[in-house]
């Protein structure tokens, strides 16, 4: 499975709810749902868990990435992920790396490249 970079930095291609979507794994699924609904404090059930990615056109998103204005404005402008855009780091971004760190050093990794 190829690596894919969400918009934001998260590597959805490591991602749980990713990886049993795309292996169609409805054990995972399952597992994935407890886990999650203990962590979260929120029930889901093996159904809830469907995603085909951050950079895919599919309805099927987990969670918060169904409404993500990260997300939104990465698709708006067409770039493969923040890393590329012309705006890096916005004020969207930056409130986000408060809480996911490992974000930022990917995509400044991935800019690194360029």
């Amino acid at each position: 499975m190829n690596q894919m970079t969400a918009f934001c930095g998260l590597i959805c291609s490591e991602c749980d709810a990713y990886i049993a979507t795309q292996n169609d794994d409805d054990a995972k699924r399952a597992e994935v749902a407890r886990q999650w609904s203990q962590q979260y404090n929120v029930e889901m059930k093996p159904a809830d868990i469907n995603c085909d990615g951050c950079l895919s056109d599919s309805d099927r998103l987990i969670g918060h990435c169904q409404v993500c204005e990260i997300r939104k404005c990465g698709k708006e402008k067409g770039v493969e992920n923040c890393a590329i855009c012309d705006d890096y780091a916005c004020e969207k971004l930056e409130g986000f790396f408060k809480m996911v760190p490992d974000a930022r050093k990917h995509l400044d990794a991935i800019r690194s490249e360029r």
